[in-house]
């Protein structure tokens, strides 16, 4: 089940977008009342409501925004228990000042704004002491690994208990507290209102992760990287599961690098059958597979990490073949042959998939020239890969038949950029873009002005992605549902 809170200044809008939401499919909703600049009127919100409601009166102290007496805050809190209310949400610290009266049930809570305490077992034994139908435990995590501390709670309790963390490093645990047994999960009623750091859209978590269907029997997967809150990864993937009716889960991790190993060490315990991997961990997360394919090993990189039949790590590079079949469909659209024996390509950029892209086809026979930003960096790959490269200011000089940007320029919200000047393009070139956001880049743009065959992004995305449910699944991938289900959300622009 997922609670949807709602803070408002006003009772009209309060009352408004609680019957708004029980429209849209919502059964369960949290009132904020120390939202309300005015004092709450619980006959006008509570008569008639449309769903069960947690009623909520939290303090500044607490995170929340109560201006008014600490009395007249326990007198709101025990006259929504006279109203009937389905629950009412009392900090651990009152709670024994609340006594438990007709069918409301009582969530007793505690939230930590700042960290993940090291006493998080002690706090929650001492609230499971309070007489609550549930404990409602939430903490701010400091690393990745928080959530997993959390979450182990959550599952071994013997009261129900509503465990999550929060900001980007806790959001999974927003999501997976339904498989370990949380009986529901907080939302915002939209993604611009959200009451608390990193807390997810009603949407997002009815449409995207189909937060209501998970349970101890789901596989979980997830995409590794920082950043990643842009990443289409997790729509692409559950739009794939659900299609395929697979009892399956996949969640965008946030991990820095500092953390990389041990925090991959410590998501062991959340049983992931899998993970795509993304900048900047592409070269790190070879160390954690027991083997590892040959693109992987030619080309140092690997974007897929996936267990096999018999529980082993899986290292392979789904961006090599993915990259491979773009351009022999652009090749073959261009000169009527998908063949790179012999074609002359540029290409811009030297981070993993670059790396994957130029081993790809070098071994395809092309001549591959480099050009980076960062120059050594470009040298460093033109040596590994034994190709030739070029200065970056010196790029637009390079004769070549076919142009790949692996850069992030042009990539929105920066779509006025672009890594290479309209003016260098020639007649009848291929340009291949692996940006995906926007579809139709300002490169790709000017290339098709000047007459160029142009590959977008969303094509390598879709097929790397496909290949990564089929490593995850064994099974095919949906991938014209894929392909479509990126193409809405860019055209959508949310």
């Amino acid at each position: 089940m997922i609670c949807v809170s709602i803070g408002h200044a006003h009772h009209e809008a309060m009352v408004a977008e609680h019957r708004s939401l029980a429209e849209r499919g919502a059964t369960l909703v949290e009132l904020r009342l120390d939202y309300l600049e005015e004092a709450p009127d619980l006959s006008r919100l509570l008569e008639d409501r449309p769903t069960a409601t947690i009623v909520t009166c939290r303090r500044q102290d607490d995170g929340g925004r109560w201006q008014f007496s600490a009395e007249q805050r326990l007198a709101l809190l025990r006259a929504a228990i006279d109203h009937q209310v389905e629950y009412v949400d009392m900090e651990k610290d009152i709670a024994g000042q609340i006594p438990r009266s007709g069918k409301t049930r009582r969530i007793v809570s505690h939230h930590d704004f700042d960290e993940t305490p090291d006493r998080l077992e002690e706090i929650h034994a001492e609230m499971c002491r309070l007489d609550p139908d549930i404990v409602k435990l939430v903490t701010m995590a400091d690393t990745p690994s928080d959530m997993v501390r959390i979450l182990k709670i959550v599952e071994a309790s013997e009261v129900p208990t509503v465990g999550f963390c929060m900001g980007e490093f806790g959001l999974p645990s927003r999501i997976l507290c339904g498989k370990y047994g949380a009986p529901f999960t907080y939302a915002a009623a939209s993604s611009d209102r959200g009451v608390a750091p990193g807390q997810l859209s009603f949407d997002d978590m009815q449409k995207v992760y189909h937060f209501d269907d998970l349970d101890s029997e789901t596989q979980v997967f997830g995409v590794l990287g920082d950043p990643i809150a842009h990443s289409m990864s997790p729509l692409i993937h559950n739009a794939a599961f659900r299609h395929e009716g697979l009892n399956a889960v996949y969640v965008p991790l946030r991990v820095p690098t500092d953390v990389f190993s041990e925090t991959l060490d410590d998501y062991e315990w959340l049983r992931f059958q899998g993970y795509s991997v993304t900048i900047p961990h592409k070269q790190a997360v070879i160390a954690k597979a027991d083997h590892c394919d040959e693109p992987v090993q030619d080309s140092g990189a690997a974007n897929t990490l996936f267990r096999d039949e018999s529980g082993d790590w899986q290292a392979t590079n789904t961006d090599y073949q993915a990259a491979l079949q773009s351009l022999q469909i652009g090749l073959q659209n261009l000169f009527g042959d998908p063949s790179l024996q012999g074609r002359r390509l540029l290409m811009l950029g030297a981070g993993g998939v670059a790396r994957a892209i130029g081993m790809a086809v070098l071994r395809e026979g092309a001549d591959l020239t480099i050009a980076n930003r960062t120059h050594s960096r470009a040298v460093a790959l033109s040596e590994q890969l034994g190709c030739q490269l070029v200065p970056w200011e010196d790029r637009g000089a390079v004769e070549a038949e076919i142009l790949v940007n692996c850069t992030a320029v042009g990539m929105s919200p920066n779509v006025e950029r672009t890594p290479y000047e309209g003016d260098w393009l020639g007649e009848g070139m291929l340009v291949f873009d692996t940006i995906y956001n926007p579809e139709s880049t300002l490169l790709l743009q000017q290339a098709g002005e000047r007459g160029c065959q142009t590959i977008n992004g969303v094509e390598m995305f879709v097929r790397q992605a496909a290949r990564q449910f089929e490593l995850f699944t064994r099974r095919s991938a949906p991938i014209e549902l894929m392909r479509e289900t990126v193409r809405r959300r860019i055209s959508s622009g949310s």
